[in-house]
């Protein structure tokens, strides 16, 4: 209980200290001083509950191990060595007039959007760090894309949300298609973020020759700026992937820890009495504070929390852990913070599309199970095409049977973007559709 105390004490001194007028060099002592407390109430936590911590982080490790490093292994690998090989700039060419209309983002970024959406966290924001890196998007652009593009994957929502923890196969569909549409949605309105702003890269569309020909060129060029052999892309490309494999895995058991110690003190549970007036407000169960502070920390503790609720109904249940995977928690925050580390990109933008993204994910989700019809067509489609989710309610069995399917689905999504691209500028050829591409 003295935990319990400690951390309340430590909140009011806290914000008695924030209320007073700080200059900038006493806000930063101030934030030192806090992140100390946080570090050191944690730390003592963990002492005094020895046993709940272990293990919570042995259930990170497990979850780790046999769901996520399976399944985004061959994306990060992919991702990277195709980045290597050029095919990014290839990308850029042919879907620069598909991605700068819509979302106000170079072509480039389609790979981003197309990877991110397979995979799902933190995968997006890895891959718009390194294209910052390379200066093949501007700031600007790179917080927009980042705000988007890091997505759940579905594999997560098909199989460990609607197999795995509500068993029912069929909401796994209506959860992925809000997922998706929403993070479309915040696309569309992060496209109008500091609209007016000259910080915008540099096209690789320069109109002169084929496109197919452009494209070739710009990959070769890219190519041959890269200049290392095949074999050694290959091996920086594994080195940098486990490495950052291990950098999540650090940060899911971190978290897990975290999250047991706040809920054995009591914490999770004064958060949940002001939450509880918030949902009543909006007419949703009071049951469901619990899971959705616990989601606000960590996607996956969070939409088990939610499954388990037994006085909510299914509609508020399944709007509840749309926006948890929606938010993805703090867990997947600071991984995207560590991914865009030592670049100029700044996280409160893509903090904020998360939080509309909840909103958007919460309210789709409503309406599609408010129609029969939507549902039911969910139902068709859920788990024919992902049947192999069940691979995560049996993780040890079906370890490498999550891996090749998630590497058949980064070389699906490779080829299916690849022919979108191409149809889209077959259409603008034949002036059936028109983007205008903008010259710089």
């Amino acid at each position: 209980m003295y935990q319990f105390f400690v951390f309340v004490i430590g909140i009011i001194v806290c914000i008695y200290l924030f209320k007073k007028k700080l200059n900038q060099r006493n806000k930063k002592r101030f934030l030192s001083l806090v992140m100390a407390f946080a570090a050191v109430y944690i730390t003592v936590s963990i002492i005094k509950f020895p046993e709940a911590a272990f293990e919570a982080a042995y259930d990170g490790l497990d979850v780790w191990f046999n769901i996520v490093f399976p399944a985004l292994l061959p994306f990060f690998i992919g991702s990277q060595l195709l980045m290597g090989l050029g095919v990014v700039h290839f990308m850029g060419v042919l879907l620069e007039p598909f991605m700068r209309p819509l979302f106000n983002v170079p072509g480039v970024g389609s790979f981003v959007m197309a990877m991110g959406l397979a995979s799902g966290y933190p995968i997006g924001a890895m891959l718009t760090g390194k294209l910052r890196r390379q200066n093949l998007c501007s700031k600007t652009e790179a917080e927009r894309l980042m705000s988007f593009t890091n997505t759940a994957d579905p594999l997560f929502m098909f199989g460990a949300v609607a197999v795995g923890m509500f068993h029912n196969p069929s909401l796994g569909g209506i959860i992925a298609l809000a997922h998706y549409l929403s993070s479309i949605c915040v696309g569309l309105i992060l496209r109008f973020y500091k609209k007016n702003s000259k910080d915008i890269s540099i096209s690789l569309n320069n109109n002169k020759g084929a496109v197919i020909i452009r494209a070739f060129r710009e990959m070769n060029k890219a190519r041959l700026k890269d200049g290392r052999p095949f074999g050694e892309l290959l091996g920086d490309c594994i080195k940098e992937s486990i490495n950052t494999m291990l950098l999540i895995g650090g940060f899911i058991i971190l978290f897990s820890v975290i999250i047991k110690i706040l809920t054995i003190v009591g914490v999770v549970n004064i958060f949940s009495i002001i939450i509880k007036d918030v949902l009543e407000l909006i007419g949703l169960s009071k049951a469901l504070a619990p899971a959705l502070i616990s989601g606000f920390f960590e996607i996956t503790l969070g939409t088990k929390l939610v499954s388990e609720v037994v006085m909510a109904s299914l509609t508020q249940k399944a709007m509840i852990a749309s926006a948890i995977i929606a938010w993805s928690g703090l867990s997947v925050h600071a991984q995207v913070a560590s991914m865009i580390s030592g670049t100029d990109i700044n996280i409160a933008p893509y903090i904020i599309a998360r939080m509309l993204h909840a909103v958007f994910a919460a309210i789709i989700t409503f309406l599609i199970m408010s129609f029969d019809l939507c549902q039911n067509l969910m139902s068709q489609i859920s788990m024919p095409v992902f049947s192999v989710n069940s691979s995560y309610t049996n993780h040890s069995v079906n370890w490498f049977k999550l891996f090749s399917f998630s590497a058949k689905n980064f070389i699906t999504v490779f080829i299916v973007v690849t022919i979108i691209s191409l149809i889209i500028h077959i259409l603008c050829g034949l002036k059936i559709i028109k983007f205008k591409i903008i010259k710089r």
